[in-house]
């Protein structure tokens, strides 16, 4: 079941990839804080673009968000770049697994992010279904803000 905020920013993601002018061939650079009641955190975010029938990369502080390990595996599914935002779109699936005793069965988490260029406001939409995540948090869908500075605009790596 699609949530209706949800079903508004796929609209919009569609719309977008839709009409997105040709897609950046730099890598994008930021530097992001996430804050949340008494935590910080500030980051790197690189996203590089698809070149050359290679798939676009994102990584947060030179971690691949593309991985695989023996508790699941996550995948940037799409990364659409236009001249006012950049667009990611990433599914981790998680294998069950068992903590304090307790069994816990498969997950997925669905998240969607947008980068406004011009301001550096991240939007991002995570979508929890099933698994430890389900269990402690709740299946639904959360929306939180984060706040970024574009470094620069670089050339391919």
């Amino acid at each position: 079941m699609i949530r209706p905020h949800l079903s508004i920013l796929l609209l919009s993601t569609s719309l977008l990839v839709m009409s997105a002018p040709a897609q950046a061939v730099e890598p994008l650079i930021f530097n992001c804080v996430r804050a949340e009641q008494q935590y910080t955190e500030t980051y790197e975010l690189r996203i590089d673009p698809a070149v050359k029938g290679k798939k676009a990369k994102v990584f947060v502080d030179d971690r691949d968000l593309d991985r695989a390990d023996e508790m699941g595996r996550q995948v940037v599914k799409s990364v659409v770049i236009s001249k006012d935002a950049a667009l990611i779109s990433v599914q981790a699936q998680f294998l069950p697994e068992r903590f304090d005793d307790i069994q816990y069965g498969p997950g997925v988490v669905t998240t969607l992010i947008n980068i406004q260029l011009l301001t550096g406001r991240l939007s991002k939409t995570e979508t929890i279904q099933g698994g430890i995540l389900s269990a402690t948090l709740g299946d639904g869908t959360r929306t939180y803000q984060e706040q970024c500075t574009l470094l620069k605009r670089g050339s391919p790596q």
